[in-house]
């Protein structure tokens, strides 16, 4: 069909974006609503390079940066680990994923009272927070993409001699990557929500406890800066994920 066809020009979400910016300022200088409720963007700019200048913004960036990077990569080398080992033993799978989709739901915020028992106030905590909500949703798409894969391939390659390793490395891993690259763009998002959640708790320093700081001073310019930094995160982890799946998956 011809609309499958059809290509956007680069310059539309730049666009997209100008636009609500432009929208949003006008709705500030018009006064349709109070400064202290929504900040026009301009101030937000004014108040962030402020922060830039101080060094403030740095040090919060840095903080959780390091803690979600930290919990991201563990959450992710232990999900895509256990869920190949699941989707590869029937064993595995027949006793291990009833107790993860019982443990899934859980909302894993509510843990970080257990895990500061466990690990005390410290950094430890917090990175075991965002480990764990990123560790599930990679583990249950990685297990799926496994469970996915042709059999018939596998049976191909095992039949040419192939063994156990790799089968998985050069069957099972690429025929499932487009699934927990699924999970990965996922995982990314609920990292980013149990950032904020347990900075806000539990920190001093953060993107988080930046912004429930501000909040509580009701100083909305400094709390936007803070939100619109976190959506710039969150888009950057989202790019980047997209440049590796293309460099990964080529066929796809």
């Amino acid at each position: 069909m011809a609309f499958l066809d059809q290509k956007v020009p680069p310059y539309i979400p730049v666009l997209g974006i100008t636009g609500l910016l432009l929208i949003w300022e006008l709705i500030c200088r018009l006064n349709i609503v109070p400064p202290l409720f929504l900040p026009a963007p301009t101030a937000i700019v004014a108040d962030g390079w402020q922060m830039i200048s101080s060094g403030e913004l740095f040090r919060h960036l840095m903080a959780s940066l390091t803690r979600i990077l930290g919990g991201y990569a563990i959450g992710t080398v232990l999900g895509i680990t256990v869920g190949l080992i699941l989707g590869f033993s029937k064993w595995a799978d027949a006793i291990f994923t009833p107790i993860v989709y019982s443990i899934y739901p859980i909302p894993k915020i509510a843990l970080l009272p257990l895990i500061i028992l466990w690990f005390g106030i410290g950094e430890m905590p917090k990175v075991a927070i965002i480990a764990l909500g990123v560790f599930f949703p990679v583990l249950i798409n990685t297990f799926s993409g496994v469970k996915n894969v042709d059999p018939i391939l596998i049976k191909a390659a095992v039949t040419f001699g192939s063994n156990h390793l790799n089968v998985i490395r050069k069957v099972i891993l690429p025929g499932a990557l487009p699934t927990i690259f699924a999970g990965l763009k996922l995982a990314a998002g609920t990292a980013l929500l149990l950032l904020v959640s347990a900075e806000m708790i539990a920190a001093q320093y953060g993107i988080g406890a930046m912004v429930l700081h501000y909040g509580n001073l009701m100083i909305t310019t400094k709390l936007m800066a803070g939100v619109l930094l976190l959506s710039l995160l969150g888009l950057l982890f989202n790019r980047g994920l997209q440049w590796l799946e293309r460099r990964l998956i080529p066929w796809k």
